[in-house]
């Protein structure tokens, strides 16, 4: 078994935990509690880049090393980086658990090292129809984030 971690701090209080397990080369399982969103949806992914300089925006686009559009969790055209959204409560609080066969955690394409990223507005899931539906899921703003990093 392999675990990671990532600590998501941002702008405006908001904040959180998100844990990344896989077992052999089955699906990774992710699950996190974050605090300090609005309520409702807001679009959540693995970035490119492990870099957070610049905060949030040094951490590059979502991670696709498919070349693929943007796209929802279930669909075959989609980023690997692609996680949907997390639907946060009438208390700034959202607790989650995804399970997704495209985010491993050891090989070429591991995402230990990338940014994990809460955006402020819900992921369209490349169907929106926006110009950037089909890059970012016009998702808005990067409220918080946090580099994945291997646990012992």
């Amino acid at each position: 078994m392999v675990k990671a971690v990532a600590v998501l701090n941002g702008s405006e209080g908001v904040k959180g935990t998100v844990n990344f397990t896989q077992e052999g080369d089955g699906p990774t399982t992710v699950t996190g509690s974050l605090s300090g969103l609005k309520p409702g949806l807001h679009g959540f992914h693995v970035h490119a880049l492990g870099d957070t300089t610049n905060g949030c925006m040094s951490t590059g686009p979502h991670f696709n090393p498919a070349d693929k559009e943007h796209g929802a969790p279930e669909d075959e055209n989609r980023h690997a980086g692609d996680l949907g959204n997390v639907n946060v409560g009438d208390d700034g609080t959202v607790s989650f658990t995804i399970v997704d066969k495209q985010i491993p955690l050891t090989g070429p394409n591991s995402v230990v090292g990338r940014a994990v990223v809460v955006h402020s507005d819900p992921d369209d899931l490349g169907k929106g129809g926006h110009e950037l539906s089909k890059s970012t899921g016009n998702a808005g703003g990067r409220l918080a984030c946090g580099v994945i990093g291997l646990q012992a």
